[in-house]
């Protein structure tokens, strides 16, 4: 679970409407609508990501009066599908996505169980990317098309930074051309299956 204790408040007469904050926020939690911004508190995830890259300093984050607790119960999940699903994305259940934050696969995983269907829904449950929001898209995209869902950028989601080839993905002229310069392709995958499937 995250405890969010801040939140992104807008100053109106500082907004110029520019739309950075709306291409920032990894949840979708800030608007801009007659050329003025307007965050959702309920769905701000205390990111600062606006607040930082605001050119007209027009967003500040304040103190909640009533801290948010954000986080899925993995709990209440069938545990075969969780692990099922984390490991169709060569990741073990307990391994950590988010480093900022601590959310693990399996609870990105119960997200996808529970109706998730994009980074911007899952982030919005665990709190994933609500971090640095640039170093765990990749799991992310990565548990999404395991489970099978189309990894379709919607219209108001702009942080993705396509998807990065795995150990699993890569080609057998990239694996010849690099293994004589130092890259032990196979000796790597082989590490990262045996922490996917550790126990």
């Amino acid at each position: 679970m995250k405890k969010v204790t801040i939140v992104a408040v807008v100053q109106p007469e500082k907004c110029t409407g520019c739309k950075i904050c709306e291409k920032v926020c990894p949840v979708l939690a800030i608007k801009v609508t007659d050329r003025k911004s307007k965050a959702d508190p309920d769905k701000c995830r205390g990111c600062a990501n606006c607040e930082q890259r605001c050119p007209s300093y027009a967003i500040k984050m304040v103190k909640r009066d009533v801290p948010l607790m954000v986080g899925v119960d993995v709990s209440k999940f069938d545990r075969d599908k969780i692990e099922e699903l984390c490991r169709k994305a060569n990741l073990n259940p307990e391994q950590a996505l988010c480093y900022c934050v601590g959310v693990r696969a399996e609870e990105v995983a119960a997200a996808i169980l529970s109706g998730a269907k994009t980074p911007e829904e899952i982030s919005s449950m665990t709190g994933i990317r609500t971090g640095c929001t640039i170093e765990c898209i990749q799991p992310i995209l990565r548990m999404v098309e395991a489970a099978g869902l189309p990894l379709v950028r919607i219209k108001d989601g702009w942080q993705w930074y396509g998807k990065t080839i795995t150990a699993w993905e890569l080609s057998d002229d990239i694996k010849a051309k690099y293994s004589s310069r130092g890259f032990y392709f196979e000796e790597d995958k082989k590490l990262l299956d045996r922490i996917a499937d550790s126990k």
